[in-house]
């Protein structure tokens, strides 16, 4: 293993979690690279399954207290050890700043986690980075003020969308302890970042891409079946749009033949599957509930057309670039989407695929076009899949990380 590369402590939210397969990707890329991890989970793991690749980080996993009530003596190690450090005045000042303007027990369990987090830690970790700019990134930047060591944070869609602007702003400033670099995954979040920052540089955009070592190749083309087939991967939450992807399927031409098959868990379930059952479509509809990564590619290659209606949420939650879409561009699968986020930053509307509004009028034509014309579809993955071998693979995306990296190393 390389020395050059700083030894880092990875903060995020829960692991392993099954949405979450660009942070197990990446992190397991750094290990090949030669970076020696320690991983500390705000979260336990509340999926029943995990994917292949979870198996393959052998860096150990450290679970912070999820509530700081359930190991108060913990936290009380962790407060009073922290307390001993010379960096406790200003982590405490920091925190108390944000705490008058966000009085919430998730702040003040932010900074119970953030205290257990520095008393633990290796002593020979040279910095800490975050996964998501809200929760994980408090964390940490408070322990890193404790440790008196650099952090950083890569942040990809709902933390940039509804954390405050205050919280984003301070981050992103050295003069309030901010990150020495922050990392993330869309073009429409880099430029909204770098607004923020005090220097434009302090941001880069580092696209997931996609470790196509991962996937089998593509199948052959399947032979046109009388019943076209469609499939979505997505929690069941508000701006995945699938409420209104149930509309559009409930407005389709009674001659048509279809099944949709949904991937994936969420609060949502038994409310949209009610709108299905009284919309009369629930006898189409495969739920499939959370899946590992072999289940989802063996579906992706048994069906025609992937559909992921996103949309703004009430919150101002939104996706960003999803990685599932790149996932079933590998599969040279047809991609219906919205223009939603950095979305068009991967599909070029008729060209790597179908770009509707979501409206359920709008979603239910582009469904009815591409269910009707099987060239089209053929044409659109092929040209997806390009896309995607030309521009969104991951090995460019950990090299940039990979550079980012190296420049915390302490000396």
């Amino acid at each position: 293993m390389t020395t050059e590369r700083p030894r880092l402590a990875v903060v995020v939210k829960g692991w392993p979690r099954l949405s979450e397969t660009f942070i197990a990707q990446e992190l397991v890329a750094l290990e090949e690279a030669g970076y020696a991890l320690e991983l500390w989970s705000l979260r336990f793991p509340t999926d029943k399954k995990r994917h292949p690749l979870h198996a393959r980080l052998t860096a150990h996993v450290n679970y912070l207290p999820e509530y700081l009530h359930q190991e108060p003596l913990r936290v009380l190690r962790g407060v009073f050890g922290s307390m001993r450090r010379r960096g406790f005045a200003k982590a405490f000042g920091v925190w108390w700043r944000d705490l008058r303007r966000d009085g919430t027990r998730n702040r003040v369990r932010r900074f119970g986690q953030a205290c257990v987090l520095a008393n633990e830690l290796s002593e020979d970790i040279d910095a800490l980075y975050a996964h998501f700019m809200h929760t994980p990134a408090s964390v940490a930047r408070y322990a890193a003020i404790l440790r008196d060591m650099p952090w950083s944070v890569s942040a990809h869609a709902k933390d940039i969308w509804t954390s405050p602007e205050w919280e984003k702003r301070e981050k992103l400033q050295e003069a309030t302890y901010g990150a020495a670099f922050l990392a993330t995954c869309t073009g429409i979040g880099a430029r909204h970042l770098a607004d923020l920052a005090d220097r434009p540089d302090r941001v880069e955009l580092i696209y997931h891409g996609l470790d196509l070592s991962r996937f089998p190749a593509p199948p052959e083309p399947k032979p046109v079946s009388e019943t076209v087939r469609f499939l979505s991967v997505g929690r069941l939450v508000e701006k995945k749009g699938f409420d209104r992807l149930i509309d559009a399927l409930a407005l389709l031409p009674e001659d048509m033949s279809w099944r949709w098959e949904h991937i994936g868990g969420g609060d949502l379930g038994e409310k949209l599957a009610a709108k299905a059952e009284t919309l009369g479509v629930a006898d189409r509809i495969d739920w499939r509930g959370a899946c590992d990564q072999p289940e989802v590619i063996d579906a992706m290659r048994a069906s025609d057309v992937f559909v992921l209606p996103s949309r703004i949420a009430e919150d101002g939650d939104r996706d960003g670039l999803p990685n599932v879409l790149m996932e079933a561009a590998s599969q040279k699968l047809c991609l219906l989407s919205t223009p939603v986020s950095a979305i068009p930053e991967f599909i070029t509307d008729g060209e790597h695929g179908v770009l509707s509004d979501d409206a359920p009028q709008a979603l239910a034509e582009a469904l009815e076009q591409l269910a009707r014309d099987p060239a089209q579809r053929m044409r659109m993955a092929d040209a997806a899949y390009g896309r995607l071998t030309t521009h969104f693979l991951m090995q460019p995306g950990i090299a940039q990380l990979d550079q980012r990296l190296q420049s915390l190393k302490r000396a």
